[in-house]
């Protein structure tokens, strides 16, 4: 079941005493046959779709006075099977109850409006049959954790349910390993007083960038995530310098740790920083590598990177049935590991 443009359009008009909050007062209020909760109604408020006199409320504090309609949209839930297709799949390891893939760029992960057919789950729903956990629906059948469409890298996937919920446990508690190898403009530096007197941003031990802050809906773009303190949920990266290039240093291949998985993090967090991916359409901006430092036929080979570099090579856990530690490495996917070459060359 994905969601479509259309909405339904639901009116609720604030009873006497309302709560102080939008969202509090649209839950005491909303017609139970509406089946919102509220934290429904808080994304829906996020999202723009709630609105007083034609204008959207975006905030949940906002405050309400008895007698005011407040209208919501509700987008409408259509069917769209999902197929089994044929497609290659680059497999790490699998047993009776899970399987590590190795994703390339390019490949979204589960259907959705902008991508019904052509994904991984595409994929595995042919390789697996009908053995994929039922966990996640039929739209997500074993799908534990995510990654962009344009980062490569490893994903592990239940089969059983009971690796299902096992998987997603450790995932929870953040027990399990996740580190991804990434391209930013910029070396992130200790020294660098900006870094040093950005909220959420500090260092540890060994030069590692820590980034602690809330990530939440961009307010003006809802396809995009925001550092906010205000809201939001919680995500922390770790990040550490491996290579520089460049003189005077111009780009740097870091190791980017999870401790959180939110959608977007590492992207938005190095953005925040100041240093974001290369090539990254969303929140890399406009920079531009530098001529002078890297060459003119480097940088050029630089800023002309199609999709973020970002690449998922390290994952670890517990295999969630037998116990057993499970870690697995994957080499950069050509265009990533031709644009390093470059830089080192």
């Amino acid at each position: 079941m994905v969601t479509a443009p259309e909405a339904d359009h639901i009116i609720v008009r604030i009873a006497d005493d309302p709560p102080a909050r939008l969202d509090k007062a649209l839950a005491r209020d909303v017609p139970v046959a509406a089946a919102l909760s509220r934290t429904r109604l808080a994304r829906l408020i996020a999202e723009g779709a709630v609105r007083r006199g034609g204008i959207a409320l975006t905030d949940a504090k906002t405050r309400v006075t008895a007698g005011e309609d407040i209208v919501i949209h509700v987008p409408r839930i259509v069917d769209i099977p999902t197929a089994a297709e044929a497609i290659p799949l680059d497999i790490r390891y699998e047993d009776a109850d899970l399987v590590v893939v190795l994703k390339p760029a390019g490949m979204v992960v589960h259907p959705a409006p902008g991508a019904p057919n052509g994904t991984l789950v595409n994929a595995l729903l042919s390789h697996c049959g009908d053995t994929l956990s039922g966990i996640g629906g039929k739209r997500r059948p074993g799908i534990v954790h995510r990654i962009d469409k344009e980062t490569s890298g490893l994903l592990v996937v239940a089969k059983s349910d009971r690796a299902h919920h096992g998987l997603a446990a450790q995932f929870a508690a953040h027990t399990a390993e996740r580190a991804y190898l990434a391209l930013c403009h910029g070396v992130p530096d200790p020294s660098d007083p900006r870094l040093r007197g950005l909220r959420g941003v500090g260092w540890e031990s060994g030069a590692i960038l820590r980034m602690a802050t809330q990530l939440d809906r961009h307010r003006g773009d809802r396809q995009k995530q925001a550092v906010t303190f205000d809201g939001g949920r919680h995500a922390v990266t770790r990040a550490k310098v491996l290579e520089r290039f460049g003189q005077p240093a111009a780009a740097a291949l870091l190791e980017c740790r999870l401790e959180t998985g939110r959608t977007h993090q590492i992207r938005v967090h190095m953005a925040y920083a100041g240093h974001g991916l290369v090539g990254d359409p969303v929140y890399g901006g406009r920079r531009r590598a530098s001529a002078n430092a890297l060459g003119p036929v480097v940088a050029a080979a630089l800023t002309g990177f199609r999709r973020q570099a970002l690449h998922a090579a390290v994952l670890g856990f517990d295999h969630p049935v037998t116990g057993a530690e499970m870690r697995f490495e994957a080499e950069l996917p050509d265009d990533f590991a031709d644009l390093l070459t470059r830089l080192r060359g």
